[in-house]
């Protein structure tokens, strides 16, 4: 069985070293541990991983130029269905292979596949990255470049909440998914007790992950039936990104093997609360040693620069709301009285507003994007956040509210978030600032994905219409 890499070769190191030698430790590290085989995987529009595995032969002969990869990954949705709407790709251009690079430093094991070799990948290579502009990947390299141009090093962390439920597949399908069988059952926030009485699933989600480069700051039970909350350790944005993508991706495969279904979805239950992805942000100096959304000698601990960034997304927010809230189901948890925003609002550790101000210290101030369902696609939320809070500092936006003290739910105004994906897609398709932000081409495809969600909802007849019409009218 392969050491694990923390034991080996750190992914800060990687990324430090030029890539000729980069390439000879990895295969070298390999070559010793007699791996066979090697895992890739690209995250789609959705924030599903995509991949394969590959034979370790293949792997030397593409490690340096990249491979090929279906680009069908951006022109279907997330139950395979090719859009009709797409011109990046689609049956006009038959689908053909685009080069895919794989990111060194992204090297991973897999521990609960024996220590599996895995990267993750992306379309964003530099000779052609604005070509690839679906890739949500490459989207968050760009902005995040673009902040370390202007002096900023971004640092970022998200948390998850998810449901855990009994694994009856057969049944779910077949009962159309009505047949759903928390893990636990009460509300058990918080709970030692919930946590001690699945103690072997509960452990192995903090020790394996951790194997696999996704450390945890920690996890708990949420309010809820078999529900749990976990934060992820702070990094780089673009490894923030990585380790958001892959511990969900984690988590499904460890519940898998534990009988358990892990479900990311933002509100399975209209009686249950919502499942939240909220994105913590910092600033720092290109030094890294000093945090600059923190001022000792601000009343508040806010620095004027943080202000900015925060000015920065309430104005883009409802400009930009697809990105951070993408599903039909999204809107559903953004109700009022939910634990989740509805407002354009900002306050200071208050958890009924929008951005939740944490000014901390000097190690620990930063800003909590609130809005972020666990649905969201961590590399086009992290994007939006660091896009439109750079746009404010760079315009030196001024708060145009005070700190929202009490129910933010009442504050109404600087507005409301838009109350679904339609209208939400309607206005960021339209918007100059999402264009400013993100660039025309990646605004047309993404609005036109959101809206092929739209219409592949809207035809459907669901059980709520039955219920309602079916006897009575």
């Amino acid at each position: 069985m392969l050491d694990y890499l923390a034991d080996q070769l750190s992914s800060y190191k990687l990324a430090a070293m030029p890539k000729s030698q980069a390439i000879n430790k990895i295969i070298k590290l390999l070559a010793d541990q007699n791996a066979e085989k090697v895992k890739l995987a690209i995250v789609d529009i959705d924030g599903i991983l995509r991949g394969k595995v590959i034979s370790f032969e293949k792997f030397r002969s593409i490690i340096d130029k990249g491979f090929g990869f279906c680009d069908v990954v951006f022109g279907w949705d997330a139950a395979d269905l090719a859009y009709d709407n797409a011109s990046f790709t689609g049956w006009h251009t038959g689908y053909p292979d685009a080069t895919v690079a794989v990111d060194l430093s992204t090297f991973r094991q897999v521990p609960w596949e024996q220590g599996l070799p895995f990267f993750l990948a992306d379309f964003g290579i530099a000779s052609n990255r604005n070509k690839y502009v679906p890739c949500p990947r490459s989207l968050l390299r760009r902005i995040a470049d673009q902040a370390k141009e202007s002096g900023y090093l971004p640092y970022f962390a998200q948390e998850f909440e998810w449901f855990n439920f009994i694994n009856n597949s057969d049944e779910l399908y077949s009962s159309r998914f009505s047949a759903l069988k928390p893990m636990t059952n009460g509300m058990f926030g918080y709970s030692i007790l919930r946590a001690s009485q699945k103690s072997i699933f509960f452990h192995e989600l903090f020790d394996s992950l951790k194997k696999f480069g996704v450390p945890l700051e920690g996890i708990h039970t949420e309010t809820g039936p078999g529900v749990y909350e976990a934060a992820i350790v702070h990094a780089d944005v673009v490894e923030a990104a990585d380790r958001a993508v892959l511990f969900k991706s984690g988590v499904k495969e460890i519940a898998h093997r534990h009988g358990l279904i892990a479900s990311f979805m933002a509100k399975w239950n209209e009686n249950l609360p919502g499942c939240s992805g909220h994105v913590h942000q910092s600033l720092w100096s290109s030094t890294q040693k000093q945090n600059l959304f923190y001022d000792q000698k601000s009343s508040t601990g806010l620095s004027s620069l943080m202000e900015n960034y925060i000015a920065g997304q309430l104005y883009c927010m409802s400009h930009i709301l697809p990105m951070y809230a993408p599903t039909i189901n999204s809107y559903k948890r953004l109700v009022e009285g939910a634990w989740a925003p509805t407002t354009l609002t900002w306050g200071i550790d208050n958890r009924t507003t929008a951005l939740r101000a944490l000014p901390g210290g000097p190690m620990s101030a930063r800003l909590e994007t609130r809005v972020v369902g666990s649905d969201a696609n961590p590399y086009l939320a992290f994007a939006a956040c660091l896009a439109s809070g750079i746009y404010g500092i760079k315009n030196k936006m001024k708060l145009k509210t005070p700190a929202t003290r009490g129910n933010g739910y009442e504050n109404k105004k600087q507005g409301v978030l838009p109350r679904n994906l339609w209208d939400a897609t309607q206005e960021m398709k339209k918007s100059g600032v999402a264009r400013e932000l993100f660039g025309k081409e990646f605004v047309e495809h993404y609005t036109g994905t959101r809206e092929w969600e739209w219409k592949q909802f809207s035809k459907v007849v669901t059980d709520w219409e039955l219920k309602r019409y079916f006897e009575i009218i």
